[in-house]
């Protein structure tokens, strides 16, 4: 049974999220606060993390940016929860790490599905090849990405996007073609998502010289390739 994690400061929230999501079958662990929630974890280790951004203590901004840089919960999906509407703030949340955003107030439909995408997309099984390219070596079934021979720790969107590049070399390809092909055609995330997370993706990449790889053709898209 899948286990989802909710981390949020209002009990009511909690209460009514555990109970619809109990009811869709999924197995709930809460946390009121991002204390409480890395004990959660070192307990028990969660499919997906649901993490509201604004709570006292330390926020759920700084508490996903924090899981990112540990190898141990780097891989773990992460939805932020926040009323915080604005694109900018969508950005930000993107870039602390998160693997999607639901703006307060929410449908439980609309939650529904943005987890059921976000679990696809990061547990999918792929071809069982290993891929290599550059010195950058990946493998599809065991999630292991290694780089001059080092290991590269990805969270799930990263893996996802360089998976689908070092299978698809050279052919540019649109925003909204990635949308489609690596999140899916039922997301529900934007197009400014996709230069989020290729943001993230290049700096991993960067220490080893590897982000060069990624390139970006103006007014098209990106394309992956080792032809500068």
């Amino acid at each position: 049974m899948t286990t989802i994690l909710v981390v949020d400061d209002e009990p009511a929230i909690r209460e009514m999220m555990q109970l619809a999501l109990e009811r869709a079958d999924y197995s709930v662990r809460l946390a009121d606060s991002a204390l409480e929630a890395k004990s959660c974890i070192a307990l028990e280790r969660p499919d997906l993390i649901l993490l509201d951004w604004m709570m006292p203590g330390q926020s759920g901004f700084d508490l996903a940016r924090s899981l990112r840089k540990d190898s141990s919960t780097r891989d773990i999906p992460i939805i932020m929860l926040t009323a915080r509407a604005e694109e900018s703030d969508k950005v930000a949340a993107l870039q602390s790490a998160a693997d999607d955003y639901v703006a307060k107030p929410f449908s439980f439909v609309e939650l529904q599905a943005r987890i059921t995408a976000v679990l696809r997309r990061t547990t999918e099984p792929g071809s069982d090849e290993l891929i290599e390219v550059d010195t950058v070596s990946l493998n599809p079934q065991t999630h292991r990405v290694s780089v001059n021979g080092e290991p590269l720790v990805l969270a799930p969107m990263e893996f996802q996007l360089l998976l689908f590049f070092m299978s698809h070399q050279e052919r540019v390809y649109s925003r909204q073609q990635l949308l489609d092909l690596v999140w899916g055609i039922d997301s529900y995330v934007e197009e400014r998502t996709v230069d989020v997370q290729i943001r993230r993706l290049r700096r991993m990449l960067e220490a080893s010289g590897h982000d060069r790889l990624i390139q970006t053709v103006r007014g098209s898209g990106y394309r992956f390739s080792t032809r500068s």
